[in-house]
């Protein structure tokens, strides 16, 4: 968390965000006892969204990158359920409408608690969608389908947070 040198799963740059994405994905691929294949296919299926996710943001931003990772574990993990399209995207919304106000301040000991924060709600967009409770458009950040939530959030974290990175970068270097 606190920029290891060693070698870990990398996401969009990002160990922490790698962790995030894979851990609970193998995890309730152990639980659940899934075949290797489908294992492989959440975890990409996951690494994707996350990516994708990431290309509205951009590589930096005060937007905490572990959401994006937390939403696509919870996508992998409803994969692994056997989730359809329509499920795996509504995890994503569900999860991105809960937590999209996290900040990063940088990849230290705090961003365990975020992770865990993130891969909670990606958990919880499945666990919603699952019992037919979902985020609709006009619901804070959810906009009319995953494509637009996504630009939402992408827009929200390179240009709305772009004062908050400035100030974050100011309290970080001043005793």
């Amino acid at each position: 968390m606190n920029g290891c040198e060693l070698q870990v799963v990398v996401n969009s740059g990002s160990g922490n965000q790698g962790m995030t994405v894979a851990v609970p994905i193998l995890v309730y691929a152990k639980y659940l006892s899934v075949s290797e294949e489908t294992l492989l296919r959440a975890l990409v299926l996951a690494n994707l969204i996350a990516i994708y996710e990431k290309t509205g943001i951009g590589r930096l931003s005060a937007y905490c990158g572990a959401v994006s990772a937390g939403a696509a574990a919870g996508a992998g993990v409803a994969y692994l359920h056997g989730g359809d399209y329509d499920t795996v995207i509504h995890t994503v919304v569900n999860s991105l409408a809960a937590s999209s106000g996290i900040v990063c301040d940088g990849a230290k000991a705090s961003c365990a608690a975020k992770i865990a924060l993130s891969v909670y709600s990606g958990l919880l967009g499945y666990e919603m969608y699952k019992r037919g409770q979902q985020f609709y458009a006009g619901d804070g950040i959810v906009a009319c389908g995953v494509e637009a939530t996504l630009k939402n959030v992408g827009e929200l974290a390179s240009k709305g947070m772009y004062e908050t990175n400035n100030e974050i970068i100011r309290m970080m270097t001043t005793c």
